[in-house]
């Protein structure tokens, strides 16, 4: 079934909803669109400003460890160069030409032996060893610190920054960070910590500081869409629903209903009544008032044409059945001259074609007779009375060889069409004159047996029909008649040992 044929299918209502929902929803589908894709642009602007205040963030971090990094460098460099037995307090001094820089430190020699300290700092331990020009980065989780080393000609120098600086660094970069922390690898120093409720709606994002040997990780609130967003959203969805509502509802009560109450009237209408009762109101719609009073107007039309057909008709199913009644007194007629002609004629071959020939007149005419009976009943062609008729006319024309042949008959009712029955009268002939012709002494056994609601099987037994190793060119012949009459049956001859069948389309039972 095409689309097309399921679309007429379905009711008038259901019909409007998919039309609506054709003609309007592209239009809510677009608005919704327009509508997402601005929200959606606009998170994501959101979202980048958060982005730049992370990355800002992490850059002014940065920029402080790697200010106090310098500054330690340089200082110790000096220091350590200058020979002095305290190479700190000459570091401190110079450091404090150095604004926001911190003054704690500890100065080491190139095997990590400790030198000297400032304001008490300690490293927490004595490695890792690095190099001139070199630095390492840690977390300090005792201290709440950032601790650094850089190395110099000479020794080490190992620096902590404190964790209020870094903290202060990033907000004065970014205000809107609302978590932050430093990580090393192994622990992780947490700068800024959100409260329970805000930790679960930000927007984590972590950058890599100090030639990647610590990580930030910044938080940000996450964005999301407003109550007042989703309603702007959905308004044009909420606009196609009630269009929709609101036309099916007004299609409903002014089409619909008035259209159902004037099908209920013409399905209790019966044909044969003086008048068709049908309702005066209809609702508004004059379009359907127009319809009844047409709808009127056409009942009393059919009830006049239907009072001609029948005259008509009574007399064309007269005129056919005398046509049916002079057809069959014809064939008798016919096969009553070739009955006369066949006993006058000088030699036997003579009087038997006479005969062969007879027999098939006769059984047209039984079947002619049967399709009058057809027409009185209506049911098609009974076959049962008409084997049974075509056996006793077979075995009374039989010839003085074969006055004893035997014809038995087990039939069930089944009707079938005149095409039918002729095909079915000429193949008992056929098959009942060549056993009589050939072994006058065999019986014929004709059954007929219902096999479903619309089929019956006709089968005829008689050992003429065993087949033999040199067919005669008569049995040739014979053979050829019964299969070009099974074909007009439109089905296959079944032969087996002795025994026709074929297969015979019939109507179904009462």
């Amino acid at each position: 079934m095409s689309l097309a044929e399921r679309f007429a299918r379905l009711p008038t209502g259901a019909k409007l909803l998919l039309i609506l929902t054709a003609a309007l929803l592209p239009i809510g589908i677009a608005l919704t669109w327009i509508g997402e894709t601005g929200i959606r642009q606009a998170n994501e602007t959101l979202r980048g400003r958060s982005d730049d205040q992370a990355r800002a963030a992490a850059s002014s971090i940065e920029s402080l460890i790697a200010r106090n990094a310098l500054a330690l460098r340089v200082a110790t460099a000096g220091a350590i160069r200058d020979g002095h037995a305290n190479p700190c307090s000459d570091a401190a001094q110079s450091l404090m030409t150095a604004p926001a820089i911190s003054r704690s430190f500890a100065i080491s020699d190139s095997d990590g032996q400790l030198i000297c300290t400032s304001e008490g700092f300690a490293p927490r331990e004595a490695k890792p060893l690095v190099a001139p020009g070199g630095i390492r980065m840690w977390v300090d989780r005792d201290e709440r610190a950032i601790d650094l080393r850089v190395g110099v000609i000479g020794g080490m120098a190992t620096g902590s920054v404190p964790l209020q600086e870094i903290r202060n660094a990033g907000l004065e970069a970014a205000k809107g960070i609302t978590a932050l922390s430093l990580s090393d690898g192994q622990d992780e120093l947490p700068i800024i910590e959100p409260g329970a409720p805000v930790a679960d709606e930000l927007s984590y994002s972590e950058w890599p500081i100090g030639n990647r040997s610590l990580v930030v990780r910044i938080g940000s609130t996450l964005q999301r869409i407003s109550p007042v967003d989703r309603l702007v959203l959905l308004l044009p969805v909420l606009m196609w629903i009630a269009a929709t509502l609101i036309t099916w509802l007004l299609v409903s009560r002014l089409l619909i209903r008035p259209l159902r109450r004037l099908e209920r009237a013409v399905i209790q209408y019966q044909p044969g009544e003086d008048e068709v009762q049908l309702p005066r109101k209809l609702g508004p719609s004059t379009e359907i008032q127009e319809l009844r009073d047409a709808f009127a107007r056409a009942v009393d039309r059919v009830q006049e044409s239907e009072r001609e057909m029948t005259g008509a008709l009574e007399g064309q199913r007269r005129l056919v059945r005398e046509v049916h009644h002079r057809v069959k007194n014809n064939l008798q007629v016919v096969a009553s001259l070739l009955n006369i002609h066949g006993r006058s004629a000088e030699t036997g071959e003579a009087r038997a074609a006479y005969a062969g020939i007879g027999r098939r007149v006769g059984a047209l005419s039984i079947v002619h007779r049967n399709h009058f009976a057809e027409m009185e009943e209506n049911r098609g062609i009974s076959l049962r009375p008409l084997i049974s008729e075509l056996a006793a006319e077979l075995r009374a024309g039989a010839p003085d060889t074969a006055r004893g042949l035997v014809i038995d008959l087990e039939l069930d009712t089944a009707y079938t069409t005149q095409d039918v029955a002729v095909a079915v009268s000429f193949l008992v002939t056929e098959i009942v004159e060549f056993s009589m012709l050939n072994c006058p002494l065999d019986p014929v056994e004709i059954s007929l047996r219902r096999t479903s609601e619309l089929t019956a099987r006709l089968t005829l037994a008689s050992p003429v029909l065993v087949p033999e190793e040199d067919e005669k060119p008569e049995k040739l012949q014979f053979e050829r008649i019964v299969g070009g009459l099974a074909k007009q049956l439109r089905s296959t001859l079944d032969r087996k040992l002795g025994r026709y069948s074929v297969d015979l389309p019939v109507f179904p039972p009462l």
